[in-house]
């Protein structure tokens, strides 16, 4: 795609955007019919922040502004801002694209950091913004590329990096189809940091500047937990579990791999000399009603995550019901497998797992986190199956074989220590834009 043509793509798509806003702002007040909190939130997404969202006085130091998509996204933004405290900064601005997001956000942020809905993707909307903020410094979490808002910042002036970037093989093909307008919204990054090489070839070939492009590491799991032991004692007290219970979490799983996976707990439970306990995490909470009803066919007892509780008996399934949980759940388990990897749907972040020096267990079907793969297998703190069975009998030999699985653990805690690199990686680059920008 020629610059011209780049050019002509990116004024139909703001035009389009701007000539829907009066529909949308004709359509705002019923909403407030289908529920406030839902017409709040609109609010939010055309910029209508309340009073009290503002940028701090002048003197009050480097405001600085993280963009992230949802959930996942978050606990990039969490580490970067808080080595970015250490550093003597205390402004910050996130903003989100979903509701879930949000609200995961000012539960784990506890107000040390203002929480918004990002403006619809529309100039004027992301101008109100920046007017209302004030940023030094905008902050791109992984690779939030859109049109208007990327644009809109470079066109004020203001300092831009991108963390933690990654484009998949399957992203990438469909970025190449507008390369020009790619080059156009990268070029505005004075710094980005990306996860692998892999990683920085694509962004290159898109037509971000070379010299702009870093290879980094993954900084999502970066930094160390604080009490590991603590974390994991607190979730199987909220689990109501006995110390002696052996845990089998399954997270993030898709549509198709509890079915794969009902053997292998059968088989570990048979294994086992003390309670086995399995926590299923889908990825997606729509299918809640699909495995109530799977499990109920095979006539095995479930527990949703909500209604656990210290004092409370649960059943030896639990189901968790709800989002952001997973992250820290995982603390609890022994045996923890991350799911979307037996089926073919790109893997999830195994680095969730290695973050509370346990190790992880995945399926064959990774195509979307091979830098993880990379890391954790050569360490000896992660294991590949390529089925089903082979899951069970690795998981039957770690739990027989005691020193084995201790040795994996150690393994997945010097992981974990390594992996800091990464975020003071990431952190220089952005350091190092907002001392450009003065």
């Amino acid at each position: 795609m020629s610059g011209k043509a780049a050019k002509v793509l990116y004024r139909l798509y703001t035009l389009l955007g701007t000539g829907c806003l009066p529909v949308v702002y004709l359509l705002a007040p019923l909403a407030n019919l289908v529920g406030g909190r839902f017409f709040h939130r609109l609010n939010e997404r055309l910029a209508r922040y309340p009073l009290e969202v503002s940028g701090p006085p002048v003197d009050a130091g480097k405001r600085i502004w993280l963009h992230a998509a949802s959930v996942g996204e978050i606990q990039v933004a969490a580490n970067i801002i808080a080595e970015l405290e250490l550093h003597g900064l205390s402004q910050f601005f996130l903003t989100v694209m979903t509701e879930q997001g949000r609200l995961v956000a000012e539960k784990k942020f506890a107000g040390r950091v203002t929480c918004l809905m990002a403006p619809l993707d529309i100039p004027c909307l992301v101008r109100r913004l920046i007017a209302r903020i004030r940023p030094d410094i905008f902050i791109c979490v992984e690779t939030e590329l859109w049109p208007a808002l990327l644009d809109t910042v470079r066109l004020a002036g203001i300092g831009m990096a991108l963390v933690n970037g990654r484009i998949s093989s399957r992203s990438f093909c469909r970025y190449r189809r507008i390369s020009g307008l790619m080059q156009r919204l990268l070029s505005g990054f004075q710094a980005i940091v990306v996860i692998r090489f892999d990683d920085r070839e694509r962004f290159v070939a898109l037509g971000a500047p070379r010299e702009r492009v870093r290879v980094g590491g993954n900084c999502k799991y970066s930094a160390a937990p604080d009490d590991r032991a603590g974390m994991r004692d607190r979730c199987r007290k909220r689990l109501n579990l006995d110390p002696a219970d052996r845990v089998f979490i399954t997270g993030s799983t898709r549509s198709g791999e509890e079915e794969l996976l009902l053997p292998v707990y059968q088989r570990l439970r048979l294994a086992s000399d003390k309670r086995l306990v399995w926590i299923v995490a889908p990825r997606h909470l729509q299918r809640l009603g699909d495995l109530q009803d799977f499990f109920g066919k095979n006539e095995l007892p479930v527990t949703l995550f909500s209604e656990c509780a210290p004092g409370r008996p649960s059943t030896d399934i639990i189901l968790v019901d709800c989002m952001g949980e997973l992250a820290d759940l995982y603390a609890a388990g022994d045996f923890n497998f991350c799911g979307g990897s037996l089926v073919d749907k790109g893997g999830h972040n195994i680095m969730e797992v290695v973050h509370w020096g346990l190790p992880v267990y995945f399926g064959p079907f990774m195509q979307d986190f091979l830098d993880a793969v990379d890391m954790v297998i050569p360490a000896g703190a992660g294991f590949q199956v390529k089925n089903s069975d082979e899951l069970a009998s690795i998981l039957i030999r770690h739990l027989h074989e005691k020193k084995e699985y201790d040795r994996a653990c150690r393994a997945a805690v010097a992981l974990g220590r390594h992996q800091n690199q990464a975020l003071r990686v990431q952190v220089e680059a952005v350091c190092r834009v907002l001392n450009e920008k003065g």
